[in-house]
């Protein structure tokens, strides 16, 4: 059985559906740190295009003498009305893209909600995208496995938690897994071939590693197609 992780970004790009749709578990790693800058912060944040380029959409977050806290435990900053923003922002630049109509009532719903930890909200979105994209992977929390470590000794411990002899690592997997540790555990490591697709997009010259919803609002039910193709 094949399992694979990663944390829950705000509106994953597309190599993230890439890879939940090559496992058979698709572990949402939320009890490691949460990190704001880096390669790893698309936590709270992702991109949307616009008719100009492209534009950030960021959650606030609570932070202050919080810096290490958990993906889990990070609590959104409610202060400001950015869920207000964040809609507009998703309105101004889609609500004219084929397919917007289908699916914008459960994004209009999302932002109406409260939402007090990242994580949640981050799920939500998730698991609506999964289901719209026919994506079968069993979805669970590293929360909720009861594991912990890091780089190559949490993926051997989750791997072993959901029974899995094969994890499927991002393509940066190379430049931190050890193999032979998880050899030792019985445990094969396979890597995602992902070549990000050119597809219509409202505005040109194509942009890619947008938002999933700018593929979900252009080209609608060959999502699944162009995500899995």
């Amino acid at each position: 059985m094949i399992a694979a992780g990663h944390q829950p970004n705000y509106f994953p790009y597309i190599g993230f559906f890439h890879k939940a749709a090559r496992c058979d578990k698709f572990i949402i790693v939320d009890n490691v740190q949460f990190v704001k800058r880096g390669p790893f912060g698309w936590i709270n944040r992702n991109r949307i295009r616009t008719a100009t380029g492209w534009i950030w959409l960021t959650v606030p977050v609570i932070t202050k003498g919080k810096y290490l806290q958990s993906i889990k435990d990070t609590m959104i900053d409610n202060s400001t009305d950015w869920r207000r923003k964040h809609w507009a922002s998703i309105q101004r630049n889609y609500q004219s893209a084929t397919y917007f109509a289908q699916y914008s009532k459960f994004f209009s719903q999302l932002y109406q909600k409260e939402w007090e930890y990242l994580s949640a909200l981050n799920e939500a979105i998730i698991r609506y995208v999964c289901e719209q994209m026919h994506i079968k992977a069993a979805i669970v929390k590293s929360s909720e496995l009861n594991v912990d470590g890091k780089a190559t000794d949490l993926i051997i411990n989750m791997c072993q938690a959901v029974n899995a002899d094969t994890y499927l690592h991002g393509k940066h997997g190379r430049d931190y897994v050890d193999e032979d540790k998880m050899n030792q555990h019985n445990i094969k490591s396979i890597y995602q071939q992902f070549e990000h697709p050119v597809y219509p997009q409202r505005y040109q010259p194509f942009t890619s590693e947008m938002a999933i919803i700018d593929l979900l609002f252009n080209c609608g039910p060959e999502s699944e197609n162009i995500i899995k193709g």
